[in-house]
């Protein structure tokens, strides 16, 4: 073979050797804008879904809708089944129309005591003497009752009869006081503690006024304390309101009930 031939066999060689790469390309480049244009399906918010909303009732209450968008329109980490949500908890609010992702969810413990309220239920923090709300021994998630001394103008004199009653009943503990409220062992009555409560918007206007109004006199915690209820199985008395007639009187015989009162 001349070395001129042999270098025109050489440029045919490279010549087919670049069509076929470019063909390669051209054929790759055309998958790839087919593949961004193709289109592929995604779940929309049909309505703003608030933080703090579960994905199972999201799920329920048919929140989302089906669409089909480019891929190339695509947001990255969109979900195209509920089943990817529906033991997540929503962290951010998702805005009507806009795709539906899982940046936008965790696990409820994200979300602190937010994720236990819904409906009516509100989150409220008192502070309070450590005696009062059981500092050292309150958990979160336990529940507990209220019992309140109220004192109740009886005439035009100005005096005044106190009462006792359980106020409030069955409040769940959304955070106990922390350990560094009783790190030292020693509860004393001038260091404040706080504890926060789940309870409804009512019964919260009904604490306040618990806290705000007690006869603080009547005890150096206050005037109200909490009680602790069982884990299981937690039963209620019939509601009942105590004085000093009643812690005096009941369960006395005809005879001595007689003697007591005479004897005022």
């Amino acid at each position: 073979m001349t070395y001129q031939l042999r270098n025109v066999v050489i440029a045919v060689v490279l010549g087919l050797l670049a069509a076929v790469l470019t063909t390669v390309y051209v054929t790759n480049y055309r998958k790839s804008v087919q593949n961004g244009q193709q289109d592929v399906g995604v779940l929309v918010a049909k309505t703003n879904i608030p933080a703090g909303t579960s994905g199972a009732a999201i799920v329920s209450g048919h929140l989302l809708v089906q669409k089909t968008v480019p891929r190339t329109a695509l947001v990255p980490g969109a979900i195209s089944s509920p089943d990817q949500i529906a033991r997540l908890v929503s962290t951010q609010e998702v805005m009507v129309g806009e795709q539906v992702t899982l940046s936008r969810f965790g696990g409820a413990n994200e979300l602190g005591v937010r994720a236990q309220l819904k409906g009516t239920l509100r989150a409220i923090q008192i502070s309070a003497d450590p005696n009062q709300i059981l500092a050292g021994t309150l958990r979160t998630g336990d529940h507990v009752d209220i019992v309140a001394n109220m004192n109740v103008d009886t005439g035009s004199s100005g005096s005044a009869k106190a009462y006792d009653r359980v106020v409030l009943r069955d409040l769940l503990v959304l955070r106990a006081p922390t350990p560094a409220d009783t790190k030292s062992g020693d509860i004393s009555s001038s260091q404040k503690s706080s504890v926060m409560f789940a309870v409804t918007d009512s019964q919260a206007s009904k604490l306040l006024f618990i806290v705000t109004n007690s006869d603080a006199g009547s005890s150096p915690d206050g005037g109200w304390t909490l009680e602790l209820r069982p884990v299981a199985n937690a039963a209620d008395s019939p509601e009942n309101i105590e004085s000093i007639d009643t812690v005096l009187l009941d369960g006395l015989s005809p005879a001595e009930r007689a003697r007591v009162i005479g004897g005022r």
